[in-house]
Formats: C-alpha cells, sequence, structure tokens
C-alpha cells in the first residue's frame, strides 16, 4: 500500500482520539474533600510508615482543610501537578513507508517549602516514533527526566539536580514553534539548548538585570566522577530581550567539542524572524544554521514556516536540509491540533505529514 493510500487511514485513527479528550473539570473535588475517618476502611498498621493524614490510601495528594493543617503523609498546599499529553498519527515516504502512531505524556511536580524556592521534578512516558518528529520514547515506563530545586541567592537564580540540562536557566532568544526535531532551538542544540552530561549532575546560575540583559552558565558531570577527568559538559549563555527582539549567544564545551551557538528574533507586525547559526569543533568545525517565521494570528491559529540544516556540517562535506510547515489550532483552552508537513534530505530524502494532538491539564 503507498502512502498516500496509506493516509486514508489516519482520519479513522484519529477518530479513536476524540474519547480522551475529557476535561478535567468533569472531576468534583468538593465531593472527594468530604471524605471522613469513617469513609476510609484503612488498617493503619499495616504500613511501614506513620502519616497522621488519613486520606493517604483513600484520596492521594488531598489535605485537610481546617486550620489546622498536618501535611504528613500528603501533599502541601504548596504543591502543584500539572499534565501534558501528545498524540501523533503520521505517514513517511522514502527510507521507510509507513503510517505510525505515538504519544508521550509529561508530568510536572512543583513544590515551594519558602515562596521563592521550588522543588520540581519531572516525570516522561511515551512510546515514540522514531525519525523527524522524535517523540519521547521510555518503552511505555514512566521515567524520572528531571529533579531540580532552584533557589535565590542574593539577586541570582541558582538550580541543582540530576538528569537536568544546563540550558535550563538560559533566556534564550527562539521565537520559533519547532516541528522537527531538526528545528529546536532554532538550531543550536549543542549550545544555546546545550543539554548536560548523561546521567549526571548539573548546578546552574542565571542573572537577570533590569536592563533586559541576563547572564547563565553551568556545569553538569556524571554522578559517579563529579568534576574529575570525564565527560564533564561546561555552559554559558549572555542574552538580551527588548520589546519587540532578542538575542542570545552561547558557548559550550563538552570536553572533546567546544561550540559557539547564536540565535535571535526580530517581531514585525505580522510575522516573526527567527534564526540560529551553531559551529561545534571536534578537531573539525562544523557549521549549521536556521531560519523561521512564525505567524502568529492566521485564522484563528498560528503558522510556523521554517529551514535548516539537519546538523552540523564541516567543509567539503555534503549538507542536507529540512524544510518544515505546520499550523497550530487551539480547540479550547486545554487542546490543541496541530497538523505539520516535512522534507528531510538526506541520502535517501524523506517526506512527512502528521497530525499531532496536544491536551495540558
Amino acid at each position: 500500500m503507498k502512502l498516500f493510500q496509506r493516509l486514508l487511514v489516519a482520519p479513522a485513527a484519529l477518530g479513536l482520539l476524540a474519547p480522551l479528550s475529557v476535561s478535567a473539570s468533569e472531576v468534583n473535588f468538593d465531593d472527594i474533600s468530604k471524605y471522613s475517618n469513617d469513609n476510609l476502611e484503612i488498617d493503619v498498621n499495616s504500613f511501614n510508615h506513620k502519616s497522621t493524614n488519613n486520606l493517604l490510601a483513600g484520596g492521594e495528594g488531598l489535605v485537610d482543610s481546617s486550620d489546622t493543617i498536618d501535611t504528613v503523609g500528603g501533599f502541601s498546599e504548596t504543591t502543584t501537578a500539572s499534565f501534558g499529553v501528545d498524540f501523533l498519527v503520521g505517514a513517511e515516504d522514502g527510507g521507510r513507508e509507513e503510517v505510525g502512531f505515538g504519544y508521550q505524556m509529561g508530568i510536572g511536580l512543583e513544590t515551594s517549602f519558602t515562596g521563592e524556592d521550588s522543588l520540581s521534578a519531572t516525570i516522561d512516558i511515551g512510546d515514540g516514533v522514531s525519525g523527524a518528529l522524535a517523540f519521547d520514547d521510555t518503552t511505555d515506563v514512566l521515567t524520572l527526566d528531571g529533579l531540580t530545586y532552584t533557589f535565590p541567592v542574593g539577586g541570582a537564580t541558582v538550580m541543582v539536580g540530576d538528569s537536568t540540562d544546563i540550558s535550563a536557566l538560559y533566556t534564550g532568544a527562539c521565537a520559533y514553534s519547532a516541528f522537527t526535531d531538526y528545528m529546536g532551538n532554532c538550531g543550536t542544540g549543542s549550545t544555546v539548548g546545550v543539554g548536560g552530561a548523561a546521567d549526571g549532575v548539573t548546578a546552574a546560575m542565571s542573572y537577570a538585570f533590569d536592563s533586559g540583559f541576563s547572564l547563565a552558565g553551568g556545569i553538569s558531570s556524571p554522578t559517579a566522577e563529579i568534576l574529575t577527568e570525564g565527560d564533564d559538559v561546561f555552559g554559558i549563555e549572555a542574552a538580551y530581550s527588548a520589546d519587540s527582539y532578542g538575542v542570545a549567544v552561547a558557548y559550550s564545551d563538552a570536553e572533546t567539542t567546544t561550540g559557539w551557538g547564536i540565535n535571535g528574533y526580530y517581531a514585525f507586525d505580522a510575522v516573526t524572524l527567527s534564526v540560529g547559526i551553531e559551529s561545534v569543533d571536534d578537531g573539525t568545525t562544523a557549521d549549521g544554521f536556521f531560519v523561521g517565521l512564525s505567524f502568529p494570528e492566521v485564522g484563528a491559529g498560528s503558522l510556523d514556516i521554517g529551514m535548516g540544516t539537519t546538523g552540523n556540517f564541516a567543509d567539503g562535506v555534503p549538507e542536507y536540509y529540512t524544510y518544515e510547515a505546520s499550523y497550530a489550532y487551539p480547540l479550547n483552552d486545554g487542546m490543541t491540533i496541530t497538523p505539520g508537513f516535512y522534507i528531510v534530505e538526506g541520502a535517501t530524502n524523506v517526506t512527512g505529514v502528521a497530525l499531532k494532538t496536544s491536551f495540558s491539564f
């Protein structure tokens, strides 16, 4: 079956997603909070730990709303949770000819102890789609994607954490909403979007000046060999943001590879231009670029069109490019559908079309 014959199957598959768009407002939290000790048949002796919150096994995350609050065994009033789910139906022609389905889900937990600090955890699960879209693929297993503690020191913000990107505190200057993985961070993923050491611990700091100028930097090391010879990653960024434009310059050093990256944007009346340039050196210098246009008001949605290299290429090596276009249409406050089209050049060119349905709650 050829590619575009297979696309006839996609609308039917999308119909399966409709029952999943359930509003979180259907849950009556007032009724849940009326549980009392008499409603819950719990033998506290069956637990290995002590808890004064009897809702632990019958109303997880709930806290007594009385004036005297004991949050042992439950979430505190400062704890929040956010959820995001993406479903994807797509097809590619070239290399692989197939119609695929994938999903990814992110859970964000955050709490504060002083009102100025933040303890955050990010949990991912997914059955991803390989190729240009690069969905999270945890083989349907919940995976801790990052655990951080952020707190103020003077006028600066300090972050320490595990499995966390150094660039989490970067300002950046990319206004483009990428559809494919190649366009992320306006093509500066190794510098302005620098990550962290594999399974490593990260420490970073940022400072924002009143003038719109900001500085940030950090280090990430494998947990078994912090600040020793190994695969340490260093990064630093300087950025400036004004009402209609912004620019960010970053440097990264991953032991054997260094890199410089610049991205920026300028907002015109009807369109925003975003650009990115990156150069990395691992003994051989390789360069890449990105340019994209974002139209924030096209009908009820927004349109993004971009092109760039599929990576950083050394002189004398054939360069390959990616082209994409996507349209994000919000159905309501918590649901957005985004159809997109892309072409990825390579030894075999790949043309793809996909529909992403995103939920946030």
